[in-house]
């Protein structure tokens, strides 16, 4: 599946990788947690699910619909397409790469 990198410290990059759980344990470098912040439901944000209690490198911050910081992911994560009701993740859509590229310039 196609999906958009986000390293510590480096530029937003899109990557082809498996969407079976070892190739995505594998990306973040441990067990898998998905989160949804944007309000497209169907773009999940996939992160170490440790990666805070691990002291993976800062990553990204979350911010509110007012701009304002909630959150800050450690670590290697990735946007996909997961639906909340599906079982499998899948590719992003153009327009998805597109808009979330831009986000995370």
């Amino acid at each position: 599946m196609q999906v958009i990198m986000l390293e510590p410290d480096k530029t937003a990059y899109l990557k082809e990788i498996g969407n079976d759980l070892a190739s995505m344990q594998e990306e973040v470098e441990g067990y898998i947690e998905i989160i949804y912040p944007f309000e497209d439901q169907y773009v999940g944000l996939v992160c170490n699910e440790e990666g805070k209690l691990l002291g993976l490198p800062l990553n990204r911050a979350l911010r509110d619909e007012d701009g304002n910081v909630y959150d800050i992911v450690s670590g290697t994560f990735f946007l996909c397409s997961a639906p909340p009701n599906e079982e499998n993740f899948t590719s992003l859509s153009d327009d998805q790469i597109e808009r979330y590229t831009k986000l995370f310039e």
